[in-house]
């Protein structure tokens, strides 16, 4: 495998999992529990959908189909996105987690990718890092009021951790291309970026009253990356896909 093929899986992995949760979050539009949240959710949504075009365009640059040809006609075997982003909103509490775990991996990997050897890419994660970076100070926020507030905001955000723990832990999933990628200096690998997530999210769980699975529990939910994916995300792709295929010149 060569540097560009291995470029262009990190680009993909990355894009697509910033496109779908960005339409997952989006759902919570209209439907947050206050409206400072339904539009803290959708203006973060947003952001996750624009930061996934200017990593598109990168792959575009390197040859690849326009970005609105990626996002909307490939089927789910084609996406390269971790499982953990395509499950649908259920409740409040399973959204917020899930965005604080994500949130943080991204804010490290892009806080990586700044130093990436591959200078597009070290600019554009230079232009979403501070961004990013308010994702998850309002992740932070959230699950530290939830996690110590009543006994049931709790129960409730322990019960999604322990549920959702491993299916977290498949964000980390390594390509075959990990050592090139890391040798090239493109990027830190995912078992370095790993690791220093869970060096972030582990003290501010315990500090929200929350506490990790037992590490020998930890079985990672593996298969987004190379196309295996759940249930979900085909008919997410089908509703998300509907305006493209009415009005393929619509923009985004």
């Amino acid at each position: 495998m060569n540097n560009i093929t291995a470029l262009k899986e990190l680009l993909y992995k990355i894009a697509d999992d910033q496109l779908i949760i960005g339409h997952r979050n989006s759902e919570w539009t209209g439907l947050g529990p206050i409206l400072e949240e339904d539009i803290a959710f959708s203006s973060m949504a947003q952001d996750k959908i624009g930061q996934s075009e200017h990593i598109y365009n990168l792959l575009h640059q390197l040859g690849e189909a326009e970005p609105d040809t990626v996002a909307f006609t490939r089927n789910a075997e084609q996406f390269h996105n971790s499982q953990l982003t395509e499950l649908p909103i259920g409740e409040y509490d399973f959204s917020l987690l899930r965005h604080f775990l994500f949130d943080f991996a991204e804010y490290i990997r892009f806080g990586n990718l700044r130093e990436s050897s591959y200078q597009p890419l070290a600019q554009v994660a230079k232009k979403f890092y501070g961004e990013i970076k308010y994702h998850t100070m309002h992740a932070n926020t959230w699950i530290y009021q939830l996690g110590t507030g009543t006994q049931e905001s709790h129960d409730r955000m322990q019960n999604v951790l322990d549920n959702y723990w491993n299916t977290a832990l498949g964000m980390f999933e390594e390509g075959p291309a990990e050592e090139l990628l890391i040798s090239e200096g493109i990027f830190m690998g995912e078992k370095a970026l790993r690791g220093k997530w869970l060096e972030v999210v582990m003290p501010l769980l315990e500090k929200s009253s929350l506490k990790v699975p037992e590490a020998d529990t930890w079985e990672p939910i593996v298969g987004g990356r190379t196309g295996k994916h759940t249930e979900h995300l085909q008919p997410l792709l089908s509703e998300m896909t509907e305006v493209y295929a009415i009005d393929p010149s619509a923009d985004w």
